[in-house]
């Protein structure tokens, strides 16, 4: 079948009383981003629905890129037919010879938004069941849970026809939620959290520590790679890549074993907190959850926020480690999290970490360190790149993924 357009239904947007208009332009852009390899596409948000008319391009193609869209309740391929009784019959016999399997229940669900039609809502459902009586007499019509739906959606320009309703991604259009950042590791659970925080709405920029040479290429290009395959709910995603090296060296220098990895993440938060200014994020995100390791029991997180007022959201802090790996799965991240390239977050890691942490000896073995001088350094070090979904970072590793996996 060739469909004329791609009828999109709003998801949360309907709740949003005065800022619809707002959250509905959002999602135009969102959409329009997500589709831009697309140029014939014609794309017109309305209130109730956002149509996108495909002027030739593929449906398949075009819907698949939708599936990733925030703020999308369901999708329908559509046909637009002329508002001529004997060419909507034709076209609808065609639709249902298509996706109505011999003896489908099914029922027709008109909306008239053209009132000067001559069949109103009750005529029109009326007038497809008589035809396909006729037409298609193994299908049964069936008012409640029906195998399939015929939409009939009647509009000034051309009468819309379909049969498929597809789910959306949900959730909010991403940036009408404001600015985060996410603080990135290689491993399983900070790609799950940055895909949660898309989902509500939050435009995100990672942050990312390396310490070369004791981390590799490799692990920096997996964490970038980790960022394309969140950035198709994003359109793109700014990836900011932070050297750790001379803290983590001067860390394990000054600080007691038990402390090390405490001091370390202070540090790591600190400098999230002054990129997360700088970009003028408002919250730091991160992949924390909570007994998971040391350092994310609530008394290591008590002895770590203290550095930062800033607001720290853990979308997975209550989740089960095996909830996190289904969702990476089906994120299609978790093969590239779990290949083994060193992270700066365990190449320094002490035998035996401290799980509850004192504050005040904490802040004692902090406070001997230039702190000042350290971040500036870091910061001064960072490097950023725009990344998308169709960007490729481990081509060279191709033959050692391989072998991993």
């Amino acid at each position: 079948m060739q469909y004329s357009e791609i009828m999109v239904r709003y998801g949360e947007l309907s709740t949003k009383g005065k800022n619809r208009q707002a959250f509905i332009g959002r999602l135009n852009g969102n959409v329009t981003k997500a589709l831009h390899e697309f140029p014939a596409l014609t794309i017109r948000p309305k209130r109730d629905r956002l149509h996108i008319e495909l002027n030739g391009e593929d449906s398949d193609a075009v819907m698949d890129r939708l599936s990733r869209v925030f703020g999308i309740q369901s999708y329908s391929p559509s046909v637009a037919v002329e508002k001529d009784m004997a060419k909507v019959h034709e076209a609808a016999l065609q639709l249902m010879n298509e996706t109505a399997p011999l003896g489908s229940s099914y029922k027709v669900n008109t909306r008239r938004s053209d009132h000067s039609f001559e069949l109103d809502t009750n005529a029109m459902n009326l007038n497809m069941g008589d035809f396909f009586v006729e037409a298609r007499p193994d299908l049964v019509v069936k008012m409640k849970d029906p195998d399939l739906i015929l939409r009939v959606e009647v509009r000034k320009e051309a009468i819309y026809l379909s049969t498929r309703k597809i789910l959306g991604a949900g959730g909010l259009p991403v940036g009408t939620a404001g600015k985060a950042v996410l603080m990135l590791s290689g491993g399983i659970d900070s790609p799950v959290a940055g895909y949660y925080a898309l989902k509500r709405g939050v435009d995100l920029e990672m942050v990312h520590f390396f310490s070369p040479p004791y981390t590799s290429d490799s692990a920096l290009n997996k964490a970038k790679q980790l960022t394309a395959k969140l950035a198709p709910y994003a359109g793109n995603i700014r990836f900011m890549q932070v050297p750790f090296t001379e803290i983590q060296e001067t860390i394990k220098a000054n600080v007691p074993e038990g402390y090390l990895m405490t001091v370390q993440r202070r540090l790591m938060l600190r400098l999230a907190e002054a990129l997360a200014k700088k970009v003028g994020a408002l919250a730091i995100f991160n992949g924390e959850s909570v007994g998971q390791v040391a350092s994310q029991t609530l008394e290591s997180m008590v002895a770590i926020n203290d550095v930062t007022t800033f607001p720290i959201i853990r979308p997975v802090a209550t989740m089960d480690k095996n909830e996190i790996i289904k969702v990476a799965q089906d994120l299609d991240t978790y093969d590239l999290s779990i290949m083994p390239f060193e992270d700066c977050c365990t190449i320094f890691a002490p035998p035996a970490p401290k799980t509850k942490p004192n504050l005040d000896r904490a802040r004692y073995f902090e406070s001997k360190l230039d702190i000042d001088g350290l971040m500036q350094r870091a910061l001064d070090g960072v490097k950023t790149t725009v990344i998308k979904g169709s960007d490729q970072f481990m081509d060279q590793q191709q033959d050692i993924i391989s072998e991993l996996l």
